[in-house]
């Protein structure tokens, strides 16, 4: 049906002309009609909350006037004139309360409290001051300072049986699962919710001597929600098949209220079911009020919630004033639907002018639409002479004018189009050049700055160094003849001062090894050897028996993968001395039971890499740097030379050497032995620096 539509629609004018006509009725109309329809129910809606917020608050008066209407007349049975006589002599002597308990039940039956009794100053039965069992409740000390007071108390089970063990059965009520509702363990609801009040009772001399107490017991209390309803959803307040209800919750649970079960069953009251728990969370928890509409039990109603405060500041419970959305939502559709009527209507009337209107442009029309077809299937026609004098007749002059010049501007365009294609090929390709040749500079200059700090470095620390090295050598050897002599002068005695003469020795000769690592660093020349060639991997094993005590020492675990079979130039003896610095830095950098990986791997241009893995402490972003400067160490044993005098080792074999180091995971240095050595970390093999990842 959809695809005949289109048809007609796409392939007749007449149709399009129809559609042209109907196109702002069929957009503007639904358009309208929505938006006033959306206005309304949104304007409406917004007027529901507002109402429902109002009922709440009127809800909250009731039921805190309630509270002082109870307080009301607790108030006027204390101060009745036959209460007080019958009262005054026994508040005094503490006889028998015979006379009094008629009174009380009378009043209890006759003013709706579910308890009335009398207590002493302490909370304990007037009569029976031994009896202490009562709730021990702050309105009483509020009562002693404020006077007659009153508010909402839980009381547990043991509580209610202690006032009168019938409370206790009624309260009794069974928790009904609930969507939605928070779970729980709780399969019955034993609290009560109560209505305290306590009045002070003074004797003739104004001394304060009992308490009046009364209780209300809210819970199944259908009459309390029914007068709060009733008050709140008056006649005429609410649409005709609505529903206004009110509830009482102890936490989540419905103890009373008027909301049934089943909305066709308005007699099965909704007891036991509970809350969902976002509205108690937002209520209990969060203290805030909840107004919106919500699935109550089995029907959508426009809902508002607030807490119940205890008289110790505590949120006990929620209450809950509500009306049933369905007629209200009725009301909405039967607009919706008069609004579409309405519609329908003047979509018809406008088609039925459309199509007179438009029938004596349709035939020339149609009569030049059978060549543009034509044009349109690649036939090189024009629509020719019209015989007319209208515009319908000028459009079909300019089509052909114009199908002409379309037909030279496209030639024009391809042309050009071909041309641009080229250029841009070829700028592209230029542009690419251009910055890898820029990327291969920067490269290159970054090296090449590198190297020639490295090497001021070595020149400053030179000159310095030999100067100092020169004088310290001549007193060592001062030291060492004058300690040969002075052991030779004390003959036997020399025994008593033997270790500190050994010690004395042992560091001269120290600081003689200082000296030469320092003058081996600063004046390579001296120390330079012939390059031989050198197989990596031999020298790797002839390191280990001389690192093989400390390895096990720490219990370190030494794992190679040796895979190099290229022969670079250089000195075993040297490489070997800067593969020991290298071991023993990764063995220090481990706490225990760690590991260290050598491996070795063929390089570009007949080189080979060497890699030296360790997963202890790690180096400092700050730190890494200075590690090859002389005499940088964090070691309190180092003398801070043993990287420097490797990394002067390998500059003298044209070698590079670099380091990557995370702290808490590890380092890896890597090193290049090579004739021509190319430098360029990015486009290195992936896996390189996969061992610090």
């Amino acid at each position: 049906m959809i695809k005949r539509l289109y048809a007609l629609v796409t392939q007749s004018l007449r149709y399009k002309l129809l559609l042209l006509v109907l196109f702002p009725v069929s957009i503007v109309m639904p358009t309208v009609i929505g938006m006033a329809y959306i206005w309304s129910n949104e304007i409406s809606y917004r007027q529901l909350l507002m109402k429902v917020t109002g009922d709440l608050s009127v809800a909250h008066e009731a039921f805190l006037r309630a509270q002082y209407d109870y307080l009301s007349k607790l108030t006027l049975l204390a101060e009745s004139h036959s209460f007080r006589k019958a009262l005054e002599q026994r508040l005094s002597s503490r006889s028998e309360a015979a006379p009094i308990s008629p009174m009380l039940k009378e009043f209890k039956n006759q003013e709706g409290f579910d308890f009335v009794y009398l207590v002493d100053s302490q909370g304990c039965d007037y009569w029976q001051h031994r009896h202490c069992e009562f709730k021990k409740s702050p309105l009483l000390e509020r009562s002693k300072a404020e006077g007659p007071s009153t508010g909402v108390e839980i009381f547990n089970v043991e509580e209610l049986t202690v006032i009168d063990p019938e409370l206790a059965k009624q309260v009794y009520l069974p928790l009904i699962p609930t969507p939605r509702a928070k779970a729980t363990e709780r399969s019955i609801e034993d609290r009560g919710m109560v209505l305290h009040s306590y009045y002070p009772l003074k004797n003739e001399a104004g001394e304060l001597k009992a308490f009046l107490v009364g209780g209300v017991l809210v819970n199944k209390d259908f009459s309390f929600v029914d007068r709060l309803r009733d008050t709140v959803y008056s006649k005429g307040s609410l649409a005709e098949d609505s529903l206004g209800t009110i509830t009482v919750f102890i936490e989540d649970v419905r103890i009373n209220t008027n909301v049934p079960n089943i909305l066709q069953l308005p007699g099965e009251r909704a007891l036991g079911t509970r809350v969902s728990e976002e509205v108690r969370t937002r209520v209990l928890d969060q203290g805030v009020s909840w107004i919106d509409r919500a699935f109550v039990v089995s029907e959508w109603y426009i809902s508002a919630y607030e807490p119940i405060v205890d008289v110790n500041g505590n949120r006990v419970g929620m209450l809950y004033a509500g009306f049933l959305e369905a007629p209200f939502k009725d009301i909405y559709l039967e607009g919706l639907l008069k609004l579409l009527a309405l519609f329908v209507a003047i979509t018809l009337f406008c088609v039925v002018v459309a199509m007179l209107v438009a029938r004596s442009i349709f035939i020339p029309i149609e009569a030049m639409a059978n060549v543009i077809s034509r044009v349109q299937k690649g036939d090189d026609l024009r629509i020719g002479w019209i015989n007319a004098r209208d515009e319908v007749a000028t459009l079909a002059n300019q089509f052909d004018a114009l199908l002409d010049q379309l037909q030279e501007q496209r030639d024009q365009i391809q042309l050009d189009a071909d041309e641009l294609e080229r250029k841009v090929g070829q700028r592209t390709a230029q542009l690419q050049r251009r910055t890898e040749d820029l990327e291969r500079n920067i490269n290159l200059l970054e090296r090449t700055r590198e190297q020639l700090v490295a090497k001021e470095k070595l020149a400053a620390i030179g000159e310095l160094t030999a100067g100092i090295a020169h004088e310290i050598n001549n007193p060592t050897a001062v030291i060492l003849g004058n300690m040969d002599l002075m052991t030779a002068e004390l003959g036997e005695n020399a025994s008593t001062v033997e270790r500190e003469t050994r010690l004395i020795i042992q560091q001269v000769y120290r600081i003689r090894a200082i000296i030469n690592n320092l003058l081996q660093y600063s004046r390579p020349s001296d120390y330079q050897n012939h390059a031989m060639p050198v197989d990596i991997n031999q020298v790797v094993e002839d390191t280990l028996v001389l690192v093989q005590h400390d390895l096990e020492q720490k219990e370190v675990t030494l794992k190679l993968d040796l895979k190099a079979k290229g022969v670079v130039g250089g000195n075993h003896q040297q490489f070997q001395q800067v593969l020991i610095n290298l071991i023993v830095n990764a063995t220090n950098a481990i706490s225990e039971n760690g590991e260290v990986t050598i491996r070795t791997r063929d390089w570009k241009h007949g080189g080979v890499l060497f890699i030296v893995r360790d997963n202890g402490c790690g180096i400092k972003a700050s730190v890494l740097p200075r590690i090859f400067d002389p005499f940088f160490t964090l070691s309190n044993s180092g003398t801070g030379l043993g990287l420097s005098v490797s990394y002067g080792i390998l500059q003298r074999f044209e070698a590079e050497i670099e380091v990557r180091s995370r702290v808490g995971v590890g380092s890896c240095f890597y090193i290049w032995f090579s004739p021509k050595i190319v430098m360029d970390l990015d486009n290195d093999d992936n896996d390189i620096f996969a061992d610090i990842a």
